[in-house]
């Protein structure tokens, strides 16, 4: 039978996980789009779509691309 490995602390037998400094950067996406003086306007409009809407797909770019930055930097190789 094969021994499948274990990723827990010998110590107390919890997971060990990621302490990457680099997952506070997903706090970015969270943050952002908390702070009403970035999308408390009409203008600028982009195509004649007013800001707050088109600032909304902004943010889910920038969840998205923050997300996939920091899975890639902090992944293992296998």
């Amino acid at each position: 039978m094969l021994a499948t490995p274990d990723r827990r602390d010998g110590r107390s037998g919890a997971p060990t996980g990621d302490r990457s400094p680099l997952n506070w950067l997903l706090l970015l996406p969270i943050a952002i789009p908390l702070l009403p003086p970035l999308f408390n306007a009409v203008e600028p409009r982009l195509f004649g779509i007013p800001l707050f809407y088109w600032l909304q797909l902004a943010f889910i770019v920038l969840g998205v691309t923050t997300t996939t930055l920091v899975y890639r930097a902090t992944r293992r190789n296998r």
